[in-house]
């Protein structure tokens, strides 16, 4: 049974987490990044990673020099990535999407905000709640990178069919502007098999 507790988009991580968290482990930052590599800073810089999972992409920035939020609600992964990539870089908060209101109530801006593989967990209604929410936490000329899985459903979990047109278009209204907009195949075996796709988005203020 879904955890009631848990917000509806992270609906199935808990009790899939011993079989995903090696799997999103084998994946290299760079190699899940590529396309959008160019537009991260490289010098010290803050870094919001909403959704950070087993926290893969924190520990890479925090590798980097840079200063880490990592957000998570799902407390199997959260507590795993802090044994995995322990850092005093990365600050670990339980906080979710759409409102975010734990990392709004601090008042920071961030250079950089990552949404991997989150959006599409979220309904319409909770996107048109996020997107503001989300901007108002970029500095100025922050960029905010976004993926979007499609393809089937996974057993167990919630997504939603969320295209890229309208995830720029739902940006544009709340001032951020589109500077990557591509699409590929999963790097998964398993989901490129099954005809899984993502497509990468990044915008700026």
């Amino acid at each position: 049974m879904p955890n009631s507790s848990q917000p509806p988009g992270t609906q199935g991580y808990a009790e899939q987490a011993a079989e995903l968290i090696p799997q999103y482990e084998s994946i290299s930052f760079v190699a899940h990044h590529a396309a959008e590599l160019h537009l991260l800073p490289t010098v010290p810089s803050r870094i919001l990673d909403i959704g950070a999972g087993t926290g893969l992409d924190a520990a890479w920035f925090a590798e980097q020099g840079h200063s880490v939020v990592a957000v998570e609600p799902t407390a199997e992964f959260r507590h795993a990535a802090m044994r995995l990539h322990p850092s005093p870089l990365i600050e670990w908060l339980d906080d979710a999407l759409p409102n975010l209101d734990v990392v709004l109530g601090r008042g920071q801006r961030f250079d950089v905000v990552m949404l991997s593989a989150v959006w599409m967990h979220l309904d319409a209604t909770e996107r048109g709640i996020a997107m503001p929410r989300v901007a108002s936490l970029l500095a100025p000329d922050g960029v905010m990178v976004l993926s979007l899985r499609h393809g089937p459903v996974p057993a167990g979990r919630r997504m939603f069919a969320v295209s890229g047109e309208k995830t720029v278009e739902l940006a544009r209204q709340h001032g951020l502007g589109v500077v990557l907009n591509t699409h590929t195949e999963s790097l998964q075996p398993g989901n490129r098999a099954a005809g899984v796709t993502w497509t990468r988005l990044a915008f700026r203020r």
